[in-house]
């Protein structure tokens, strides 16, 4: 069992469960527009979301405390070089414009930790842009929405219209309420400096806020040119079980209440939209 508990702890902490997440939603695109899976995409998102997960989380660590590491975190740290690799083999499978897409967000995922902005726009010494007042949640939900929705499209040379940007915009607002969950777990730990959502309105509020979003999630669904009742049926239900994860949130949250199973929900909403085809 401990064997077992130590290869789960690391599946959570090396970030390959956030990585299967952001898979699982660009793979949702690809279902969603009709457009012919990219294998080579898939697995270069999955690499590069380890790879910049870490990077975010253990820059800091591996900068100013390299000698200290522990086992746990050396292992990390080899594994998403292994990643990084990994990730560049793959790129060079994409397309030019797949390519200047990716070195967009991969420049916001650099500047969401590494310390380089003037002092004046941040909130403490860090200077990276996680730390400027109530911006986190939505650089994270700017870089998912921008992967999982464009990165698809853009590697099958798709036209952008309408429908295309009002899933961008779902997926958006989709990831900002996942965060929810996190924000509040959070509220014992972040600073009061980072002004998330939860510090500036409250739980209670929090949850309400999250319920609308939801809402207005399914609501631009009806807006879309192309309506398919099974994308509606497996959003609808995926809503649901977010929306019951934020009314059950709480300060004092289990373990992997956030870090596995509200971070499951991508991967369960694919699982349900490969059901109905």
């Amino acid at each position: 069992m401990r064997v077992l508990k130590s290869l789960f702890d690391f599946y959570i902490n090396s970030s390959i469960h956030v990585a299967l997440a952001i898979v699982a939603m660009s793979w949702i695109t690809f279902l969603e527009f009709n457009v012919s899976m990219d294998v080579n995409l898939l697995v270069f998102i999955g690499f590069a979301s380890i790879t910049g997960y870490n990077f975010v989380k253990y820059f800091g660590l591996a900068k100013f405390h390299h000698r200290s590491l522990s086992n746990k975190l050396k292992t990390i740290q080899v594994f998403s070089l292994i990643c990084f690799l990994l990730m560049c083999f793959f790129a060079l499978k994409l397309n030019e414009a797949s390519l200047i897409a990716i070195l967009i967000f991969g420049l916001v995922t650099f500047l969401y930790a590494i310390p380089l902005l003037p002092n004046r726009l941040f909130v403490d010494k860090k200077k990276q842009l996680r730390s400027i007042s109530g911006l986190k949640i939505y650089i994270i939900a700017l870089v998912w929405s921008g992967v999982t929705v464009f990165l698809p499209l853009i590697i099958d040379e798709f036209e952008i219209y309408d429908d295309i940007v009002l899933t961008a915009v779902q997926r958006f607002i989709f990831v900002v309420v996942l965060m929810l969950p996190f924000e509040i777990r959070d509220l014992n730990y972040d600073s009061l400096k980072l002004a998330t959502i939860p510090q500036r309105i409250g739980v209670k509020q929090t949850k309400v806020i999250g319920a609308l979003l939801l809402f207005l999630i399914l609501s631009l669904e009806y807006f879309k040119d192309d309506i398919t009742w099974s994308h509606i049926v497996a959003l609808t239900l995926i809503c649901l079980v977010l929306f019951l994860f934020l009314m059950f949130s709480t300060k004092q949250q289990g373990r992997y209440y956030s870090a596995f199973w509200v971070e499951s929900l991508p991967i369960w909403w694919l699982i349900v939209l490969l059901m109905f085809c």
